[in-house]
C-alpha cells in the first residue's frame, strides 16, 4: 500500500511541476562542500547496502540511486551521540543515520497526500508557550523529488510537536 501511494504522489507531483516555470521552482540550499561529489567519488564504485553496486544503481557520485537524500545536521541536544550531521538515504535505505531505515519508514507515514512532513508551523498558529530547550536541527536535501530545506527547533509548542512528529529522523530528546 506505501508503494501504491508513493507511485500516485510521484505521478501527480511530477503533473504539477510540469506546469509550473522553471524560474518560480525553488532551488535547494546547497549541501556542504564534504558531501559534494569530486573526482575520486567518480572513479569507484560503491557497494549499495543488500550486495555488489551495479552500474544502474549507482550516481555519478557513487551513492546509490535514490529520490530520496537528506542531509540532517543537529545541534544543542545535551546529548553529544545525538548532535552531529548525518545523511539518510530512503528507497532503499541507508546512509550515517543510525536508524535510516526507521527514519524512513516515519517519513512515509508522515507524507501523506497533501502534506509537506518538513512544512513549517503556518503563521498565525496559536502555539502554547512551552520551552522544549535549545536543540535545532537543519534538513537539506530531496524528498519525492522535491527540494527539501527546514529548520526545527523546540522554542515553543508547536515547534515542539513539529520536531516529535519526524522522530527518528530527527533525535528524541526533551528538555
Amino acid at each position: 500500500m506505501p508503494l501504491r501511494r508513493l507511485a500516485l504522489a510521484t505521478a501527480v507531483t511530477a503533473a504539477a511541476m510540469a506546469s509550473v516555470p522553471a524560474a518560480a521552482t525553488p532551488l535547494p540550499d546547497p549541501l556542504p562542500a564534504r558531501y559534494a561529489p569530486d573526482a575520486a567519488a567518480h572513479s569507484r564504485p560503491t557497494t549499495a547496502p543488500g550486495g555488489p553496486a551495479t552500474t544502474d544503481q549507482l550516481t555519478t557520485a557513487g551513492r546509490p540511486t535514490t529520490t530520496d537524500h537528506l542531509v540532517v545536521t543537529v545541534s544543542g541536544t545535551g546529548i553529544r551521540a545525538h548532535d552531529g550531521t548525518y545523511t539518510v538515504d530512503c528507497h532503499p535505505s541507508g546512509g550515517t543515520h543510525t536508524a535510516a531505515g526507521a527514519a524512513c519508514d516515519r517519513l512515509d507515514e508522515v507524507a501523506r497526500w497533501g502534506r509537506d512532513p518538513f512544512a513549517p508551523v503556518p503563521r498565525g498558529t496559536h502555539c502554547t508557550m512551552q520551552y522544549g530547550g535549545p536543540a535545532t536541527a537543519r534538513v537539506v536535501g530531496v524528498w519525492s523529488g522535491r527540494p527539501v530545506s527546514a529548520r526545527f527547533s523546540r522554542a515553543d509548542g508547536c515547534e515542539i510537536a513539529r520536531w516529535n512528529r519526524l522522530v527518528p529522523l530527527l533525535p528524541a530528546t526533551h528538555a
